[in-house]
């Protein structure tokens, strides 16, 4: 009896050293990806933003800085995009990591600790190139924007518009799918084994299903100012509420409720100021 009282007392202590290991190393990723977003938002919010027919102004981000090239840019781009997702949607990816690392308790330490991280690279990898694909459209629109004084100018109207649809999502069906998905991911045992291209996969398929339930609030954190930081702390909040709250529709119909009315308050205010 003592033996396995011993044997039981051992793996609880393992377990309990690898939760706070876990926990160390994901807390410090926050802090530094957080620190960096801050600086990046700081810096960008003291350079001039360009006024624009409509009364609005747009931002740097979507251009270059003298002297830079297009590759240039679009490194800086992702290395802050990438920077703001990890501090954004790191809180709601640690559960999902946890189930995953417990789900695998037959490998050894080492191993174990390599598939969950690699779970994490890919799922970041995912949203990097969703960034990258996001970037691309930015430079397309400001482009249009520049060209077309009509365009520039209905441009806070096109925003209203935008966020009411994004809030209009969030009581959509495909939302509630891809939200039951990310919410499973969190509570339900993975049944992979601790293989190194399956925890490529499991990270890809983790990252899809995100970036398909966040699209609603990642558009409204586009069109309001990717470089805002009340809006990504808002985004945030909506995102990880909707992830851990008991009720998992009814958040994200709350949500959507309050981000149509902030749509329908910018359209009124674009109508107003026309």
């Amino acid at each position: 009896m003592r033996i396995v009282d011993t044997h039981v007392h051992r793996g609880v202590s393992r377990n309990a050293r690898s939760l706070h290991a876990f926990l160390g190393v994901s807390a410090l990723l926050f802090i530094v990806s957080a620190a960096m977003t801050i600086r990046v938002c700081t810096s960008m919010s003291s350079m001039h933003e360009m006024p624009m027919p409509g009364g609005w102004t747009m931002s740097m981000t979507w251009m270059r800085m003298p002297g830079q090239t297009w590759t240039d840019a679009s490194a800086a781009f992702l290395g802050m995009w990438l920077a703001m997702m990890v501090a954004m949607m790191l809180p709601s990816l640690l559960p999902m990591l946890w189930r995953y690392r417990q789900s695998m308790g037959g490998a050894d330490e080492t191993h174990l600790a390599l598939v969950t991280a690699l779970v994490g690279v890919a799922y970041f990898f995912v949203w990097t190139v969703f960034g990258a694909a996001i970037f691309a459209s930015g430079i397309a629109l400001t482009k249009i924007t520049l060209q077309s004084p009509a365009f520039a100018h209905a441009v806070p109207l096109v925003v209203g518009l935008v966020v009411v649809v994004a809030g209009a999502l969030q009581f959509s069906a495909w939302k509630a799918r891809h939200l039951a998905c990310c919410r499973a991911a969190m509570t339900c045992p993975c049944t992979e084994t601790a293989d190194i291209g399956k925890a490529w996969r499991h990270g890809l398929r983790l990252g899809v299903h995100c970036c398909e339930c966040c699209i609603g609030p990642t558009t409204i954190l586009l069109v309001m100012g990717v470089m805002d930081l009340r809006a990504m702390a808002a985004v945030t909040a909506a995102i990880t509420i909707e992830r851990f709250a008991p009720a998992a529709e009814r958040s994200a119909r709350g949500i959507g409720i309050l981000v149509v009315a902030l749509g329908l308050t910018l359209i009124a205010r674009s109508l107003l100021t026309a």
